[in-house]
């Protein structure tokens, strides 16, 4: 019988992601970066503005903090291989999260709200906000494309015969 060495105790390793995938995990998290940007932007001004109180506020804030941090959680279970968490963030973030972001200013333009006077009425928040959203909104459609592509297909699939 031979002796164990260290070698043999290391706990068995995944593949390395390849780009596309270490590329949408930190589109993600990019993602839950512009969406706590844009929180605060909201709280701020809500505050500022005297529209809600902190009391109010943080039940929504709570909400949001749950949802970065699950986020953040799949983002990173995502570039290990996870292939649960990619069709968990796809369905959950993917679409549902998409529509929460965009639902807003559609209905807002379909009621007659027009960008050229949104544009010229907006201020250095309000610019920040638009900006931050529509970054938003491509890391996460950026993101979906990446995790489904056929070299993410081929890490899932070794990710999964490895576990």
């Amino acid at each position: 019988m031979s002796p164990t060495t260290i070698t043999d105790l290391r706990p068995t390793e995944h593949p390395s992601p390849p780009p596309v995938v270490h590329t949408a995990s930190m589109l993600w998290l990019s993602a839950v970066a512009f969406g706590a940007f844009e929180a605060v932007l909201m709280i701020a001004g809500e505050l500022y503005e005297g529209t809600s109180a902190l009391g109010e506020l943080l039940p929504g804030a709570g909400f949001r903090l749950a949802v970065f941090a699950g986020a953040v959680y799949l983002a990173l279970r995502l570039k290990q291989g996870a292939n649960w968490a990619r069709w968990t963030l796809a369905g959950t973030l993917g679409v549902f999260g998409t529509l929460s972001l965009v639902v807003e200013p559609v209905q807002w333009l379909l009621a007659g709200g027009s960008i050229g006077e949104a544009m010229a009425g907006a201020d250095a928040v309000g610019w920040a906000f638009a900006v931050s959203r529509i970054l938003h909104v491509l890391a996460v459609l950026g993101a979906v494309a990446l995790m489904f592509q056929p070299r993410a297909n081929a890490y899932f699939r070794s990710a999964g015969a490895a576990a």
